[in-house]
This record gives C-alpha cells, sequence and structure tokens, in this order.
C-alpha cells in the first residue's frame, strides 16, 4: 500500500552516494539471498555496539537509539522525522545489481501485530522485481510504501546498479492508521 507520503529523492540519493562500500555490513542470514544484500543501520537496538546487531532487533526489543550514521545524512534522516509515530528501527538497505533475496516471510511485520515496516526507494532500476503474494510492487524513489511483510516476498534486481531502500520499522499509533487509511 502506497502512503500518501512523498520525498524528494535528490538530497537522499546524495546521502547514500557519500557511503563507502566499507560502511555496509552484508545481512546475515546468508540463507534467504544469493549475491549481494547489505544494510547500514540509523536507528538501532540501544547498548549494542556488533554489525550484526545494530542491522537486527530481536522481538521484545523496546529501547531504541540514533546511530552515528543518522546524523550523517540529513536528506534520509528528514525522512524518518516525517513519521509521526514510535520509530523502532531504521537502516538503509541495498541489494547488489544481479542479486536476489529469495522469497521469506518476517512474521513480526504486520499492522495487526502493531508493528509496520515502511520502504522509502532512493536508488532503484525498472529492472528490480519485487513481489508481494507473487504480485509485483513498483516502488519509485521518494515514495513511501507499506508492505505486509509477514506474507511471502522476494526482490530480483536484474539491473546494472544496486537497489538501496530507507526501511523504517515503526510501532503502530493512530497517525500511521490515518496513513494506511489514507
Amino acid at each position: 500500500m502506497r502512503l500518501p507520503l512523498a520525498f524528494d529523492p535528490a538530497p537522499l540519493v546524495a546521502d547514500v552516494e557519500a557511503l563507502e562500500r566499507g560502511d555496509w555490513t552484508e545481512h546475515f542470514v546468508k540463507q534467504n539471498y544469493d549475491g549481494e544484500w547489505s544494510a547500514l543501520p540509523l536507528r538501532a537496538q540501544a547498548g549494542v555496539s556488533h554489525p550484526i546487531q545494530l542491522i537486527y532487533a530481536a522481538p521484545g526489543v523496546t529501547e531504541f537509539v540514533d546511530t552515528v550514521w543518522r546524523a550523517r545524512m540529513p536528506g534520509v534522516s528528514a525522512v524518518i522525522d516525517a513519521f509521526a509515530c514510535p520509530i523502532r528501527s531504521a537502516r538503509l538497505m541495498r541489494l547488489a545489481a544481479g542479486s536476489v533475496i529469495k522469497e521469506h516471510e518476517d512474521l513480526d511485520l504486520d499492522v495487526a501485530d502493531g508493528f509496520a515496516r515502511i520502504h522509502v526507494p532512493i536508488v532503484t532500476n525498472a529492472d528490480v522485481d519485487f513481489r508481494l503474494n507473487g504480485a509485483r510492487v513498483a516502488m519509485a524513489p521518494g515514495e513511501a510504501w507499506y508492505l505486509r511483510l509477514a506474507d511471502p516476498h522476494s526482490v530480483t534486481n536484474a539491473g546494472n546498479t544496486a537497489r538501496v531502500h530507507l526501511v523504517i520499522d515503526l510501532v503502530v499509533n493512530d497517525w500511521l492508521l490515518r496513513q494506511l487509511a489514507g
């Protein structure tokens, strides 16, 4: 579901282009993908420092803090601030050209359970094929999407450039429910 929010992708792209290859952490669930899938934490579980713990919040975690990366990314940070609900985690997720995220389910990401994951594409290409319940979802840079990722989903990046999304995990509140009712 596309939310009634839109963001100028230019400052987001500038933030991403300022990153170095070594800034990204390889995704730790290797059986879920082929190729290169990585993340950069912007908001993470409080009190952790291991790179993998910074890109994943265990179920039941309630304390989150901004990382040093968020302060370095004013465009991306402004998008996160636009969400008037509690922000659990936020990260950039990069799927390299020629890479595939295999079909899987994220069972803890359903509005009915009080949590939502929002995708804001920053960099993409026409050959990115995001599937939710087998149906293609075409997302353009600067759009905001709620995807019920407790359902089966997959991504194929058959293009020549990486796909980068801002991925924000939120606690559902009345503001977010109004956006979803849009």
